[in-house]
């Protein structure tokens, strides 16, 4: 009697196609990341945080005002020239230097609870160089509490920086839950 062969696949046929279904799926939770946190977002946050902790403390230490000046997608840090009676960039010190975000990340900003509009700066004009900052740090170490926000714009993933008006800083990660925006 000829022997009849069953049709379909055998254990180690199943086993290699599981093997393989295992490897794609754990590539893709790794490029996406488990803890749904956006590390570029969060690194941007830190930058801006560690600078404006810097910047709170050369205000105290050197008695001079400076400030923050934000785009939709820029920023720079500026300080007030008592001489010339204009707020000035800092650009003369690399780490205070104009900063733009990455691509597809924008900034939200928020003042009294209020949110602001932020609009971007044409470098030629001659009056940008006086514009005054929507942040300021005094000497005397009193800053404007705001909150900015980094948002990404095709995930809507968030990441917060906040201050109080005696300057002190506070960051949430964008995989932590954001505060409610005030309207």
């Amino acid at each position: 009697m000829p022997s009849r062969r069953a049709s379909g696949f055998t254990l180690v046929e199943i086993l290699v196609v599981v093997v393989i279904m295992a490897i794609v799926i754990s590539l893709a939770v790794l490029s996406f990341g488990v803890s749904g946190r956006d590390q570029q977002l969060d690194q941007e946050s830190q930058r801006i945080e560690g600078l404006l902790g810097l910047l709170h403390d050369k205000s105290l230490l050197e008695g001079r005002d400076f400030g923050l000046r934000i785009e939709p997608a820029a920023y720079e840090f500026v300080y007030y020239d008592t001489r010339k009676g204009r707020w000035t960039g800092l650009s003369q010190e690399r780490e205070f230097r104009h900063r733009t975000l990455p691509a597809g990340v924008s900034f939200q900003l928020e003042l009294d609870s209020q949110q602001v509009v932020l609009k971007p700066i044409d470098p030629n004009l001659l009056a940008v160089s006086t514009m005054p900052p929507q942040v300021a740090i005094a000497a005397s170490g009193e800053a404007t509490p705001f909150r900015l926000t980094l948002v990404r714009e095709a995930t809507q993933a968030k990441a917060s920086v906040s201050s109080d008006n005696m300057g002190k800083l506070t960051r949430i990660g964008s995989d932590q839950p954001q505060p409610k925006a005030k309207s």
